[in-house]
Order: structure tokens, then sequence, then C-alpha cells
């Protein structure tokens, strides 16, 4: 039978215009209005308009207005009567229809109060059952306190066959419609999870509609299989009527009220690195639910913010991802960056450990372009013209998967600048690799595979100063009153550049470096020593590896003048005067005003660490 006009009545006035489009687009108050970027085009000027009063909205851009019902309507692509069930179902309100009426309405709230009730259940055991307590010992490890378990509503399933389903009562239905279960070979219903702690996932307005699982590793889990099979590290649940991957950012629920606030978005790669930024104090990180990134996720960024940072390893995924990246910057009209987090660690490791470090990392996101050519660049071996070039040849790759001309140029000034090459001959072939894409694939692999020196040690070891050292050692001269102690940042090169900067001969220093218990910095040395050296040195070569080294020393103690301001130890207006300044001398390092910035650049890094030259 038809819904009367005082139900829908009822609706219309139980649904609060602002919070249900805020679920889908940022909005801002502006006098009486709430303004926003338009859900139903691509904007980069606010053009949206909601008036709460009234309960209407309107777009100036494309003339897209209407209610509640209409954008409910437009977004979900559903007629009238669905999108008034569905808002009634958001109030509460119970319809009088027919009994007939929205079965696949009726599943949805079967399946959706399901997993509530599982998110309740699994949650239940994290905290209060016996056989939880290794998973709660685990999430201690990783700084994850019970208030945050509590936060984001973390559980446990326990290692039974059917512990949820046989709880819960769940119809074999609503196991297999939720993706919470399945029916075995014996005919018996089976909890999809056991054994891992759980992750709840929700939609935008707060619905648990999902479930991911993790296992316990040792010492909190159990041992390895016997027969040598490896349990996958996360499960999550699979693709329902109520929940779809490409469509689900986890804990955008909790995230999109500071990420309005912010106008950023952080991107992560697990659950546990969105709970660890939370715990940094930047709750506005989210993360992809067992999928990568893609087109749909950045449709629904870009309702909520215009800068996009992604912290995790952006070089991972490879061109193609990069191209998708650009593709996807133009056409949302957002700016993607990069957080440069410390190599070896994942943002949970660094909240625990730095958490201040964490927050700098996304203050200091790069553009994406700018980061994948800065890996190139800083992998390079610019002592040599043959490194050089093989550095340009991978950069230009990197540079020619961006679709702008003009950004292309820009990176490609700064590039040549850097490896100190003619820009001329560059701008040809970038463009050449730009318009083929076979070109680009022919180039062989990325930098850290690429030929290099013989490497001197089992660790990896800062480039720059290990070229430093091998001058020091073959071509003293070349270096004399150049080099000072606290331009090498790798403690094992400054002992090394320490003992051999005393007037002693290598194999008394190598001997003292072992009696000391300097082991790595003695078999460094023993290699150097025996380094064979195909060429000589010119002074440009001097020069370019004496101006990397003052860059990487000056871009760690910059680090400290920042921690330094943080923490009060330096006035603001000092401090920022201090890294402008630096950072103009920097830029001056490979230029005919190269030698007053070097010598600058040593007397500040000598004041600042107080050690005196060597």
């Amino acid at each position: 039978m038809a819904i009367s006009p005082d139900e829908i009545a009822q609706v219309r006035a139980a649904t609060d215009i602002v919070a249900l489009i805020s679920e889908h687009v940022a909005l801002k108050k502006s006098g009486r209005r709430w303004t926003g970027l338009c859900p139903f085009h691509g904007e980069k000027t606010p053009s949206f308009s909601v008036n709460a009063e009234e309960g209407l909205y309107y777009c100036f851009g494309c003339r897209a207005a209407g209610n509640q019902f209409t954008f409910v309507r437009e977004m979900q692509h559903v007629d009238f009567i669905e999108a008034l069930r569905m808002l009634a179902d958001r109030a509460g309100i119970e319809l009088h229809e027919d009994a007939n009426a929205g079965p696949a309405r009726k599943e949805r709230q079967e399946f959706l109060k399901a997993m509530d009730r599982a998110v309740e259940w699994y949650h239940d055991r994290l905290l209060n059952s016996p056989d939880a307590r290794p998973a709660r010992d685990y999430l201690r490890s990783r700084g994850i306190s019970g208030e945050t378990a509590r936060q984001f509503k973390l559980g446990w399933a326990p290692d039974d066959w059917d512990a949820l389903s046989s709880s819960l009562k769940l119809t074999e239905k609503v196991l297999v419609g939720t993706g919470l279960g399945f029916v075995n070979k014996r005919d018996r219903r089976q909890d999809a999870l056991r054994a891992r702690i759980i992750f709840p996932i929700y939609d935008p307005s707060g619905k648990a509609i999902a479930v991911g699982g993790r296992i316990l590793p040792p010492p909190f889990g159990p041992p390895p299989r016997d027969d040598g099979r490896i349990e996958a590290k996360y499960k999550n649940s699979p693709e329902t009527t109520i929940y779809s991957k490409r469509r689900t950012l986890y804990a955008l629920n909790w995230a999109k009220d500071d990420i309005i606030r912010s106008g950023e978005i952080i991107v992560c790669e697990g659950y546990t690195d969105v709970i660890a930024f939370f715990s940094a104090g930047l709750p506005r990180a989210v993360a992809t639910c067992g999928t990568a990134l893609g087109e749909d996720h950045f449709r629904m960024m870009r309702n909520f913010a215009n800068r996009i940072v992604l912290a995790y390893d952006a070089d991972q995924a490879g061109q193609s991802a990069a191209a998708s990246v650009y593709q996807w910057e133009r056409q949302h009209e957002v700016d993607v960056a990069v957080a440069r987090l410390p190599k070896g660690s994942d943002p949970a490791e660094l909240a625990q450990k730095d958490p201040e470090a964490l927050r700098l990392a996304v203050v200091t996101a790069v553009p994406f372009l700018q980061f994948r050519l800065e890996r190139v660049l800083d992998a390079a071996n610019v002592a040599t013209a043959e490194g050089r070039a093989r550095a340009a040849e991978l950069a230009m790759v990197v540079l020619a998967e961006h679709p702008s001309e003009i950004v292309r140029d820009q990176y490609l000034m700064q590039m040549a600048d850097r490896l100190r090459l003619d820009y001329g001959p560059l701008r040809p072939r970038v463009a050449e690799l730009a318009r083929n894409p076979a070109l680009r694939a022919a180039v062989e692999a990325p930098p850290e595979a690429a030929p290099t020196r013989r490497r001197v040690t089992s660790a990896p070891m800062p480039r720059p100063g290990l070229e430093a050292l091998r001058l020091c050692v073959h071509f003293p001269s070349d270096v004399k009153g150049r080099l000072i102690a606290p331009y090498f940042v790798n403690d094992v090169q400054r002992e090394i550049f320490e003992g051999i900067s005393s007037e002693r001969s290598l194999s008394e220093v190598i001997d003292d470096l072992a009696r000391r218990g300097e082991e790595e910095a003695s078999l460094v040395l023993s290699q150097l020593a025996v380094d064979e050296l195909d060429r000589d040195y010119t002074a440009d070569d001097v020069t370019a590896v004496v101006s990397q080294l003052v860059r990487s020393a000056v871009q760690e103690e910059l680090k400290n003048v920042e921690r330094d301001l943080r923490e009060g130890r330096m006035a603001p207006d000092v401090a920022m005067a201090t890294i402008s300044d630096v950072k103009e001398r920097v830029g001056h390092l490979e230029t005919p005003r190269g030698e007053v910035a070097e010598s600058d650049l040593r007397n500040w890094l000598v004041e600042r660490t107080s050690i005196a030259p060597t």
C-alpha cells in the first residue's frame, strides 16, 4: 500500500540534511548557509550551498538542487521509495507499507544488524575473555591501549570453528550474506575468522559493514604450522551487498571531521597504521581495505579534502600506479603528496618511538613526482660522468610519466642543475619518453638494482659519505681542509673519518678500530683501502662529492632546528630565519658562489654541533 504523506514528512523532518550530505562531502558554515565542493561535478572553488533550515541544497555550478530525498536518489541511484526507506532506516522510523515491499531493503537491514551484533560480540571477547589475553598483550606491545581498543571497537575472534555463529545464532543466509562465515564441506556453519584480532570496518555514517582480521605473530600467537603452510597476515570480509572494498576507506567515519577541518587526508597501508596516526595526534588517517588505491577511493576523498598524503612507500606500486595518480590529480583537482618516513620504519613503529617525527613527515610531505625523483637522485653516483648520465636517464623516465609538459620542465631543470648537466639536450629526450611508454619500459631496472661500485658493507650506507671517504683514502690532497666530522651523518662513516684524519697509517687506524670493537668501521675502511679505482677524480668531481655530503648533513641538522623550535629551545623568528638562510646557501653550493656557500655552511654546522674543524 502507499506510504502516507505524514510518514514522508516525518522522515524528512527527522533527517538533518547537513549531517546527511556531510557523509559524502565536506561542508563548512558560511553565515546562515553551509558550503562545500559539489558532489555531482568536479570543481575547485565551492559552489554547493545547503540551507539547513529548509532542508534544501543548490549548486551554482551545475545547478543540481533538491532536498534530502533528492540527494539520496542522486547519490545512490535509487527511486523515491527506496530513498525514503533508506532515510527512514537512518532515522529509526518504521514505515507502514506492504509486507512484500522492499525485500532487498529488509535483507540489507538484517545484514547490518547482524554485523553490528558481531562487532559487539568480538569487542566483548577482546576486553573480557581469558583466551584473548595474548591479543591484548600484542596490542599493548604495539602501543594500542585499552582506551584505543575501545575507540576503534577492536575485537578478538577465538580459535573455534563456530563460536560467533553459534553464540549469535546466525542463519546460513545471514552468515554468508554478511561474509561473517560460510557452510563447510560437512554442511556445518563455520566462522570466517578464527584466532585473529578484529578490526571493524564502517561506512561513513558509522554503520558496521565488514571486518578485517589479523593473526597474532610470534611469540603472541601459535607456532608455525607443521604442514609448512603460512597463514595470511590479514583476512578481510568478502564483497557483500553491504560492503564494497573499492568504495570503502577504513576509519573514514572517525576521521572525516578532522579531514574537513584540515583539508587533508592521510592514506595508510593498514589498520594499525591508521590507529598510529590517531594516537600521534593526526586523526585524519584512513586505509584501503585489502585493495589498491583506486578511482572510487579518489572520488570519495576528493569530496572531503583537496590534499592527499600517502603515508607508505609510493615506489612500491611502480610506474602504472604513478600514471594513475597523476590522472586522478588532474581529474579530481587534488594534490597528492608523499610523507617521507624514515627508512625501515612504518607509521605504527614511529608513533611509538617518535610521534613528533611522524607528524613532521606529514607536514613536510612532498609532491608525488618530487618524491619519486628524489629517490632516483639520492641513489645516484654523481662523482662520475657515467654515474650522472645513468641517473639522468632513470630520472627522465620518472619525469616522463607525468602528463603535464610544464611540470616536467620544472623538475627537469632541477634535475639538470643537481647533476650538473645541460638542460637543452635533455628536454627532447623527456618528450620522447613521454610519448612512448614502451621506450620507458625498456630502460633498465630501478636505481637500487643498477650496477654501482662494489658495496663495502652488507648494511646499506649513505653514498655521499662513502664517496667522500674514498677520496680521503685515495686522493687525500684533493679534499684536504674541505671535510669535517659533522658532514658525516652516519656514525660508522664519522668514526672512520676521525680515524683517518689523525696522522696515522691506514693499517694503524684499522687495527685501532678493531681493537675498540668498531668492527663495521674497521671492515669498511679495510675494503676502501683496497678499492679499485678506474679513473682519476677531477676538481668538479670532488666539488660534487663534497656538495652532496654537505647537503645531506645540512638536511639532518635542519631537522634538529625544527625540533628545537617545537620544543621551545629556539625562538620562532630565529628558527625561521635560520632555515631560510641555510636553504638559500645550499642552493648556491654548485654555482660560482659555491665556495663561499660551502664555507658558510661548514661554519654553521660546526657551531650547531660544537665540534671544531678537523
